[in-house]
């Protein structure tokens, strides 16, 4: 009998996507969102010219995730798996190896880790 095959569950959960299709299409219509917030109307703008920094996303997607879903906007992330600003980092970078997103040599996923604390930047929400 041969020996069982043994899988690395960390490393292989790691290169495959923890997140569903929702939360890489809230993530795209959030840069969108954030492009538009920091430098206005884009359309005669060059893509460098367009660029934000991984913490700028993530504050804008913060602003986009209550812009949509108000005081459930935790609770439809966390239902997504996205807990911390680092999630939003690894399903950016998921998009950028697969082709649908670009960086900058200086864009690293650190840019995504600690932004902010999701009970407190989700806790202020406001109703109306």
């Amino acid at each position: 009998m041969s020996e069982p095959i043994k899988v690395d569950i960390t490393t292989l959960r790691e290169k495959t996507s923890l997140f569903p299709p929702e939360a890489f299409h809230f993530v795209r219509e959030g840069l969108a969102h954030t492009v538009d917030a920091l430098h206005g109307d884009t359309k005669d703008l060059p893509d460098d010219d367009r660029h934000v920094s991984g913490q700028q996303l993530c504050l804008g997607l913060r602003d986009f995730a209550i812009r949509r879903y108000g005081m459930l906007a935790i609770t439809v992330l966390s239902r997504w798996g996205v807990h911390r600003t680092d999630d939003f980092g690894k399903i950016v970078f998921a998009m950028i190896e697969s082709g649908q997103m670009r960086k900058t040599d200086e864009d690293t996923l650190d840019d995504f880790r600690g932004v902010y604390d999701f009970g407190e930047a989700f806790s202020s929400v406001e109703v109306g």
